[in-house]
């Protein structure tokens, strides 16, 4: 009876091991992934498979946390085309395109690879990230297809917000309609290039929060975030792409920023192990100020101030009663008749978010004094600044 019982635990636990080492990152031409089952990340950070969000009884291909009680999901394939039943399939072809299927015959998502190799799969990166790769080939800039290139409503590390010059890809953000439809909904995040380059969030095709310029340290409608805790992020603008990236500081941190159409939002959350909920960070736009042209053309806002809407010096309210009853939009004109060229010049106004960039202007070999005079020489030209001021 003895060496039954430990004979019998030994069974259990090779069992119980076998059955916990299963779990796979990677498909291939010969598989397929059904509803139920699910890849895991090689570090077990994500993880893909079907779900339903909230109420809904609709099927989702998607990818989640995998290490954390409450299901968050990051990513989804088929936003605009729910499954009904749990008929759902996943599979990859030969030339490297991914087919989600219903009862093995009618696609509803599906992604084209950019080259043709010999032996496609598909795997589930640790970062989050789901490639379509040559199976001997795991260099990232090889890559054939990856769902960070068309991203959903969150952003996670390592991530590129922003445009690819040479092929046009637009990596953007767009919220989900409600919390249980992952469907677009008109809020979205991403660069925009008209005038100088910045980071817009949009509510349909109004402006609904810019960044500010990239002053090479900062944005700078967000001055104080370049010394948080959690992250590292960096703005690239280059002759080949432009776009906005972060990453962790401690890896074991697990931090994340989400669209939220119900606020029209921009909300960065971390993972509190402690109390097993995500923690709100922060928030954009973060108050009154922050809205997009809120002061409209000339106007300055400041939340200590009442009203929070000024003129600036040497300017007054385009429509006195409109300004009087708190409708800011027409912004505010000369107090009196500009003359550029005989003797009116520049007041210097700090701790300002850079003004709407699209009718800016940009040099980058020019300095800050010949920036000054050919802003001089140009009655148009309303206000100058550095584009750096990393470089002095």
């Amino acid at each position: 009876m003895e060496m039954g019982f430990y004979f019998y635990t030994a069974c259990c636990f090779l069992v119980i091991f076998s059955k916990a080492s299963t779990a796979i990152d990677t498909l291939s031409q010969s598989d397929s992934l059904t509803d139920g089952m699910t890849l895991v990340s090689g570090d077990g950070s994500f993880q893909l498979g079907f779900f339903s969000p909230g109420s809904s009884k609709n099927r989702y291909l998607g990818i989640w946390y995998n290490n954390i009680p409450m299901q968050t999901v990051v990513w989804v394939a088929n936003r605009v085309n729910p499954i009904n039943d749990s008929t759902g399939l996943l599979k990859i072809q030969s030339n490297g395109k991914i087919l989600l299927l219903v009862q093995n015959t009618t696609a509803v998502w599906c992604a084209n690879s950019t080259a043709r190799v010999e032996n496609p799969v598909l795997q589930l990166l640790d970062s989050g990230n789901l490639v379509v790769r040559d199976g001997k080939d795991s260099e990232p800039e090889n890559y054939l297809w990856q769902s960070f290139d068309y991203p959903s409503d969150t952003m996670l590390p390592g991530m590129k917000i922003g445009i690819d010059l040479r092929t046009g890809l637009h990596r953007r953000l767009a919220a989900w309609k409600n919390w249980d439809d992952p469907t677009p909904g008109d809020l979205t995040y991403g660069v925009e290039l008209e005038g100088t380059p910045e980071m817009v969030l949009r509510k349909g095709s109004e402006k609904f929060y810019r960044s500010g310029l990239w002053n090479g340290d900062g944005f700078s409608g967000t001055p104080n975030l370049r010394s948080n805790p959690i992250f590292d992020y960096d703005f690239v603008w280059n002759e080949n792409e432009v776009y906005y990236i972060y990453s962790l500081k401690n890896k074991s941190v697990m931090s994340r920023f989400v669209l939220n159409q119900t606020q029209s939002v921009r909300q960065r959350y971390t993972w509190n192990p402690e109390t097993q909920t995500w923690k709100l960070f922060s928030i954009m736009p973060s108050d009154l100020c922050d809205r997009s042209g809120l002061c409209g053309p000339n106007g300055d806002c400041d939340n200590n101030k009442l009203p929070a809407c000024q003129c600036l010096t040497g300017f007054r309210p385009k429509w006195l009663e409109r300004w009087n009853s708190s409708d800011w939009s027409d912004g505010c004109i000369h107090s009196k008749p500009l003359n550029c060229k005989s003797g009116d010049g520049f007041i210097r106004i700090g701790k300002v978010k850079t003004p709407d960039t699209t009718n800016s202007w940009v040099n980058k070999t020019m300095n800050l004094k010949e920036c000054r005079a050919k802003c001089l020489r140009n009655c148009s030209c309303m206000a100058y600044t550095n584009l750096y001021v990393t470089r002095g």
